[in-house]
């Protein structure tokens, strides 16, 4: 039986999107696995941007590291990834037949993303008999793992539509309600413009309205940021990076793409094939399942992305059908995973800056409901713990669980 870790923390040094305590999470976590868990030191790989001494956490870094954890698994072992960073969310391509609509993402330092697809396909890897535990505290982080159950939480549409059926005001009017707010907030960030919740009354998933952390405020005698990163700054920082003024919501996986190359996200890999494929049959107008979206607002790139394809174009990646590309296949789930995230898909996760120290509040929680209890805590009775705890805390974000029922109380890592 073996114990193999991921830790990676990004911080951001430098940038207009930098945070305080990822590192120091990743720092908790890694003493945290050795002395609660029996890890060894030689089998946890740490992945930080503040100290040269350690490989940077860029998207390349960072799939290579998840794709080494998973390919030395045997059964019986246990796997653990904790990521602290940015994260952020993409309109899906279609969201008819995606789980939470949008396709959600970590951060790596270089901002190559990293989607949830890429998530599912590497669990998809992890061998029977074995479980591979991911902590992801960042924000958008409900839904992270595509396809897993959800245990806990709102994220996903069953889930959504059924929360929202319950509320005296709610059923699917509000569902739907909610999603065109959601659709508006994203399209006016996406180009700069940010609207506060207060004046757009945007609803979460449950029944009552919350409004988001805002990106930056006191909180409990110390700062607290959120660790989201808008599509307004992605989208800013991209231009920076790429050398490229015109990146828009439209074009973000083309530019992604282009920047990145072989070393993208797979799943935005196989978007560009189905994006070349359907540039040079004329049909760019067609979206998933006939449904239109992202890929429908394309036809003014068409020329760009025709230029950049014969250096880019990976023949290595495989596609079998469309509809993967837009919502991931529905026959394989990821079964041997477990995912714990710091908030809801609409939410966005606290990095706190304390006179005590600098953390994320989810990541903080966590390491208190383990020092609380002396034996094993379950998934379930940790996330609901961590939960209660930053409610009392006074933090809105609710941290979610997405696994089978059958590691629904599996105790937490091993």
């Amino acid at each position: 039986m073996g114990k193999r870790a991921l830790l990676v923390g990004i911080n951001y040094p430098g940038t207009k999107a930098e945070l305080k305590g990822c590192i120091n999470d990743v720092n908790r976590m890694h003493k945290c696995l050795i002395n609660r868990y029996g890890f060894a030191e030689e089998d946890i790989v740490v992945l930080i941007d503040t100290d040269s001494k350690y490989p940077q956490p860029t998207g390349v870094n960072i799939r290579r590291a998840l794709s080494d954890l998973v390919a030395s698994a045997e059964p019986g072992d246990y796997l653990f990834f904790h990521y602290s960073g940015h994260g952020t969310r993409l309109p899906a391509e279609t969201g008819d037949d995606d789980d939470t609509g949008y396709d959600e993402c970590i951060v790596p330092c270089d901002m190559n993303l990293i989607t949830d697809q890429d998530f599912k396909e590497l669990v998809l890897k992890v061998p029977d008999g074995c479980v591979i535990t991911i902590v992801s505290d960042s924000c958008h982080s409900g839904g992270l793992l595509d396809k897993a159950k959800e245990q806990i939480g709102e994220s996903t549409k069953l889930n959504r539509e059924e929360s929202n059926s319950e509320s005296p005001s709610g059923g699917f009017r509000s569902f739907l309600k909610g999603k065109v707010k959601d659709a508006v907030h994203d399209a006016f960030q996406s180009r700069g413009i940010d609207i506060p919740d207060e004046i757009l009354h945007r609803r979460h998933h449950n029944s009552s309205y919350e409004p988001e952390e805002v990106e930056e405020r006191e909180h409990a005698g110390g700062h607290v940021k959120s660790r989201s990163l808008p599509l307004s700054t992605l989208i800013e920082m991209l231009k920076e990076n790429s050398g490229k003024d015109d990146v828009d919501v439209g074009n973000i996986r083309p530019t992604l793409y282009h920047m990145f190359g072989k070393d993208a996200s797979p799943k935005f890999k196989k978007f560009m094939k189905v994006l070349f494929k359907r540039l040079q049959e004329g049909r760019l107008s067609e979206g998933g399942g006939g449904h239109g979206g992202i890929i429908g607002l394309l036809s003014g790139v068409a020329h760009e992305v025709l230029k950049i394809k014969d250096d880019k174009e990976d023949e290595e990646v495989e596609v079998e059908t469309e509809e993967e590309v837009y919502a991931g296949t529905k026959k394989n789930l990821p079964n041997n995973g477990v995912l714990i995230s710091g908030c809801q898909t609409d939410q966005t996760s606290a990095d706190a800056n304390t006179p005590n120290g600098a953390y994320g509040a989810c990541s903080n929680a966590i390491q208190a409901i383990i020092a609380e209890n002396d034996g094993e805590v379950t998934n379930k009775d940790l996330v609901l713990n961590v939960r209660k705890m930053l409610g009392k805390e006074g933090y809105t974000q609710k941290p979610g669980l997405y696994c089978t029922d059958k590691h629904l109380n599996y105790p937490f890592i091993c």
